[in-house]
């Protein structure tokens, strides 16, 4: 098997850049050569901070990564997408013994073609946000689905929900608590939720994965409103019932991106009605990764981390 370098996390806040062995391609496959790679701040972390739940695929040693675009440098029979192609990675699970959860962070990988988006490489290192964008697509699109009222959370995920609201033609306002994030709206209003006496929102989406904020939120939506949990929640999730059963509170959960979404938000980035700029605020070299990922965890500044391949061997 081929060797690549990867990041591996083989404990909690134990991580770095390591030669791993791959492994080699079959039908249908591609070998992608990544340029980018972004940090999650929320799934990732926790992995990082030993934290997540049990989850399939839970373990360590792990490559961490969902967020990767790169060209494609070989393409096996069947996998009908041209060696050249930019494309953006979701991840990949050919590490052999080492957990491939989620593995795109890594100088070169394998995968299925079928599980790769080509996009337009003018997109750069923004490319690598799609995954995050059509996340906030899942949760906004979808039948008898009401746009965002209301946003909470003004880190990288509320800004995509709050551009995306704004795109089908909504009017959010967003609450953010640190000034310092309160910058970088879009045509939509960023307030401190203290300065906001407004109790009558039809639709809360929360962005921040704070459970904690449940019982706050139930008071501040309307008869028969609906809050969307966004995020991802560590800690269990409780409210009182009471406050819950005289709003006759609706309460759903938004999970992952589908293959649809993420052929809808490619058509909105590239077509000009989605913008993905702005949201990067941090580049760091893939070799310095335990800095860039402790920086993306701890530093309220950084919305998205993304990691540089280009001088990776």
């Amino acid at each position: 098997m081929p060797d690549t370098t990867a990041i591996l996390l083989d404990a909690p806040r134990s991580l770095s850049a390591a030669q791993i062995a791959i492994d080699a391609p079959g039908d249908g496959d591609l070998v992608v050569e990544i340029a980018a790679s972004g940090i999650s701040t929320g799934t990732e972390k926790l992995f990082w901070e030993g934290r997540m739940p049990p989850f399939p695929g839970m373990g360590y040693p792990l490559v961490p990564g969902y967020e990767s675009v790169g060209e494609v440098v070989e393409a096996r029979p069947g996998a009908r997408i041209a060696v050249g192609t930019r494309v953006f990675v979701p991840g990949a699970n050919c590490y052999g013994p080492i957990r491939g959860l989620f593995g795109g962070a890594s100088k070169r990988i394998v995968t299925d073609a079928a599980r790769v988006t080509p996009i337009d490489a003018g997109l750069g290192e923004d490319g690598a946000l799609l995954a995050l964008a059509a996340t906030a697509l899942h949760a906004v699109a979808g039948l008898d689905r009401d746009l965002p009222e209301l946003i909470v959370g003004h880190g990288t995920l509320g800004r995509l929900l709050a551009r995306i609201t704004r795109a089908a033609g909504g009017a959010p306002v967003v609450w953010e608590r640190d000034p310092a994030r309160r910058g970088g709206a879009m045509n939509y209003e960023v307030i401190d939720p203290e300065a906001d006496p407004r109790r009558d929102y039809a639709t809360i989406f929360d962005a921040s994965g704070s459970a904690a904020l449940l019982p706050e939120l139930i008071g501040r939506i309307a008869k028969g409103g609906e809050i969307v949990l966004a995020g991802f929640y560590t800690d269990p999730i409780s409210f009182a019932f009471p406050p819950a059963f005289m709003k006759e509170a609706r309460i759903r959960i938004a999970a992952e991106w589908t293959p649809d979404d993420m052929v809808v938000t490619r058509r909105l980035v590239e077509s000009g009605t989605l913008s993905l700029a702005g949201l990067v605020t941090h580049r760091m070299a893939a070799a310095d990764a335990a800095a860039a990922y402790e920086r993306a965890f701890t530093d309220p500044a950084c919305l998205k981390m993304i990691l540089d391949w280009k001088d990776v061997a």
